[in-house]
């Protein structure tokens, strides 16, 4: 029987719509490969998997152990000059010299009389100069110091040494006068005094210096109360009336002998460990990031629309200017944070043989010369970080930064007399000299300060004649990149 034309439209329309919802069943059953083509003609994404990434992959993950390799290789070389400042302390506290003088019954008028004090003193001191481990004990003899203790105290302020052990000229006489007559006012503090500057290096007094004095003075009394005794109970044997000055000045036999401690320069106050520590990191960084942070300024004199460039050296002079007048007043504000946080900067100075808290080097002038020193040491660390960012460009400058944190961080906040010998080239470090000028500053204690500065315009002196051609250099690698881009675009 003949089928009619509307069984055959009908028929039309459901192959039509088998058809389409086979292809939708392949679009949706397929594994990405007609999806990846429409994407391809598209412009969009690809799968992580993708063979279009292999070749990617490979070159990538080559990138990427290199990466890892100077990581590592950096991380393991620049870090362990940080860990190497301390490694051999114990081997060279030796370094840290104290000086032990004994004066007792060679200065008149006590010349007649048989020391006794000062000998076992110096015996004990002697005995410990072999341990390792141990302080460098350095016994003198008083002529050296032309029989004056006010002497020593003034070579222990001039750095000399860490600290010294004084055995005054009348420990014995003062001694033996209170058993005899019963010297009720006799102060066993008066046989001995400990001198030392703390101000020099807070850390290193307070791990090394000051314990090993602390438990010198401690055996020294101990060793000597138990001679004495011995001798006293020998003599009040034969005599009535040494037992009764016993009984009057009990403290001629116990302790017997003492130690006054002069701390000629104390750390003081707390709040001054930034000035001279942690808050010069952030000087470093400061100096670092003012680069990237005006070099689009200077960049628009040769590069913004609507005038011709700049002349070359030009630009290089007028960044030279922009760069140290930032520091200028980058400087002042740094500077200032100390007297917002009341470290005293008008304290006059003091007699460098006796204890003074809190004195300052220059009077009124003190924060003065502080911000100079703040300002010169911060061009020498920061034209470094230029000329460095200049040549090395992205993303090196990261490298260089943690390298010069830590090179100046571990010879300027650690006693490089501690450390071993390859750290002395710290000496020539900026920041190393900031430090040692600050301690001058706000604390009094022996100046270098005409050494450090001459340190630091050394820096800034060697790094102003390299600045123009680390300019000179950034300009023609980046003409050379611009070069590059032009002719892959045309090819």
């Amino acid at each position: 029987m003949p089928r009619s034309s509307s069984e055959e439209t009908l028929d039309e329309n459901r192959q039509q719509n088998q058809q389409s919802n086979q292809n939708n069943h392949n679009d949706r059953t397929d594994d990405g490969e007609t999806g990846e083509k429409s994407n391809k003609q598209d412009g969009g994404s690809v799968g992580f998997w993708n063979s279009e990434l292999k070749s990617l992959f490979l070159s990538q993950k080559l990138m990427y152990l290199f990466t890892a390799l100077i990581l590592s290789t950096f991380v393991l070389g620049i870090l362990s000059l940080y860990w190497a400042a301390l490694f051999r302390v114990e081997q060279n506290l030796g370094a840290l010299v104290v000086y032990v003088v004994d004066f007792d019954g060679m200065v008149a008028p006590y010349t007649d009389v048989t020391p006794v004090v000062g000998p076992q003193i110096v015996s004990a001191a002697e005995a410990l100069v072999a341990p390792s481990g141990s302080l460098g004990w350095v016994s003198l003899p008083a002529s050296d110091f032309n029989y004056d203790p006010i002497a020593v105290r003034q070579a222990i302020y001039d750095q000399k040494a860490w600290a010294a052990v004084i055995i005054n000229p009348n420990a014995t006489a003062l001694l033996q006068n209170a058993v005899q007559n019963g010297n009720t006012s006799y102060d066993p503090m008066g046989a001995a005094q400990i001198v030392y500057v703390q101000a020099r290096d807070e850390t290193t007094h307070a791990n090394y210096v000051t314990p090993q004095l602390t438990m010198f003075e401690m055996e020294i009394s101990s060793m000597f109360g138990k001679m004495w005794a011995g001798q006293v109970l020998t003599m009040a044997a034969s005599s009535t009336t040494i037992m009764s000055n016993i009984e009057a000045a009990p403290q001629a036999v116990n302790p017997a002998i003492a130690f006054s401690t002069y701390n000629l320069r104390p750390f003081y106050p707390p709040v001054a460990t930034p000035a001279i520590t942690i808050g010069l990191i952030y000087l470093i960084i400061i100096s670092f990031f003012s680069f990237s942070f005006y070099l689009p300024t200077h960049m628009k004199f040769i590069m913004s629309p609507g005038h011709r460039p700049l002349h070359f050296w030009q630009l290089i002079i007028w960044r030279w200017c922009a760069t140290v007048l930032a520091y200028f007043f980058l400087s002042v504000f740094y500077s200032l944070i100390s007297v917002a946080f009341q470290i005293p900067f008008s304290s006059p100075p003091a007699s460098e043989t006796m204890v003074a808290n809190p004195a300052t080097a220059y009077h009124y002038g003190s924060f003065l010369v502080y911000w100079m020193v703040n300002w010169v040491g911060m061009i020498a660390l920061g034209l470094a970080c230029e000329n460095v960012a200049m040549v090395i460009g992205q993303p090196w400058t990261a490298f260089w930064l943690i390298f010069w944190v830590i090179t100046n961080v571990s010879t300027s906040f650690y006693s490089i007399t501690l450390a071993p010998h390859f750290y002395y080239w710290g000496y020539a470090w900026p920041l190393h000299n900031i430090v040692e000028a600050s301690r001058t500053i706000l604390f009094d204690i022996h100046s270098r300060i005409g050494l450090n500065f001459g340190v630091l315009f050394a820096w800034v002196a060697v790094n102003t004649v390299l600045f123009p051609l680390c300019c000179w250099f950034m300009r023609w690698k980046t003409m050379r990149e611009k070069k590059k881009e032009a002719q892959s675009k045309e090819q």
